[in-house]
């Protein structure tokens, strides 16, 4: 069992009908596909890898050293307790590129790179997300005016950021996680993984696979935010990142999330009378939640929302 593969190129011809197919079923199956063919030049994907490794190793590789997980995991080697595991903290360095932070000024390079990946980046999850509003049977632009709180004017914008991680080589990988397992809060999630160091797995069935790095693919996978809109239909999938001895890997999320005035509910599509199985609630109040409890299950994030509008 492997995470689907899909080839965007083909919703361009014949084969337009079998690939919605595709990423119907992998939304409702998985919440994780791979992408090939995406319309993202290579050229422009060696450009961010080269600018992100650079800037890990000019400007954050010390700062790691003294980390909080790195003293937490000496002290726990150092105590000798073998059957002790760090269970609050990530191997993990990562920092956010959003419209309006202050971003790395390192390598020179790094900021016209990242600018021109986040615009495309954009423009391919807003593809995607048509696509989800086609296949679930709802207006084009659905989402998108959903994210921005209906907003006509264009005042407001759904939430687009941009994380860059990395995931040293850690000394002791059964000890810690590189990032422990969750699911996404927001909508759709586009991953620029290393094509070299694996270590990310989603659960499927009660079992954890591996997404295999494919060069030149971008990892797609629905958040929270996604699964309330379709009601259930699609799912937000667990998954973690392990630890490894060997390599930096490297990790580029982009997020299209909902704006935190946004009201989320499940849509209703014309042709569905399904009840609404989620509370109506504003994303702010839900990310309130997320970050108490993001690494526990969402259920409960979702009730605690019940009665709030």
């Amino acid at each position: 069992m492997a995470v689907p593969v899909i080839d965007f190129s083909k919703l361009d011809g014949d084969k337009r009908a079998a690939t919605m197919t595709e990423i119907a079923r992998a939304c409702e199956e998985w919440g994780f596909f791979e992408l090939t063919n995406h319309g993202i030049s290579s050229k422009l994907l060696e450009g961010v890898k080269k600018v992100c490794s650079d800037c890990y190793r000019v400007e954050r590789e010390e700062g790691f050293k003294d980390s909080k997980a790195v003293h937490l995991l000496n002290e726990l080697i150092d105590g000798g307790d073998s059957r002790a595991r760090i269970d609050d903290v990530d191997w993990e360095d990562v920092f956010l590129l959003q419209d309006d932070n202050q971003w790395p000024s390192n390598p020179p390079e790094f900021k016209e790179t990242m600018r021109e990946y986040r615009s495309e980046l954009k423009k391919l999850a807003e593809k995607l997300l048509e696509i989800m509003e086609e296949n679930l049977g709802l207006e084009r632009g659905y989402i998108k005016r959903t994210f921005a709180g209906g907003d006509e004017d264009g005042c407001r914008l759904p939430f687009f950021g941009t994380k860059v991680s990395h995931y040293p080589p850690c000394p002791r990988p059964d000890l810690v996680a590189g990032l422990r397992a969750h699911t996404d809060a927001g909508g759709v999630i586009l991953l620029f993984q290393d094509d070299r160091v694996g270590g990310l797995q989603v659960l499927k069935d009660g079992r954890w696979l591996d997404v295999q790095p494919l060069a030149g693919a971008i990892v797609v996978n629905t958040g929270d935010q996604i699964e309330v809109v379709s009601n259930g239909r699609y799912k937000s999938a667990w998954h973690r990142v392990l630890a490894s001895r060997d390599g930096n890997r490297r990790s580029v999320a982009s997020f299209y999330n909902p704006a935190l005035e946004a009201t989320i509910q499940p849509a209703t599509p014309a042709a569905s009378a399904a009840p609404a199985v989620y509370p109506k609630f504003v994303f702010g109040d839900y990310m309130a939640a997320y970050a108490k409890q993001k690494f526990s299950a969402k259920e409960p994030r979702f009730r605690a929302l019940l009665g709030n509008m």
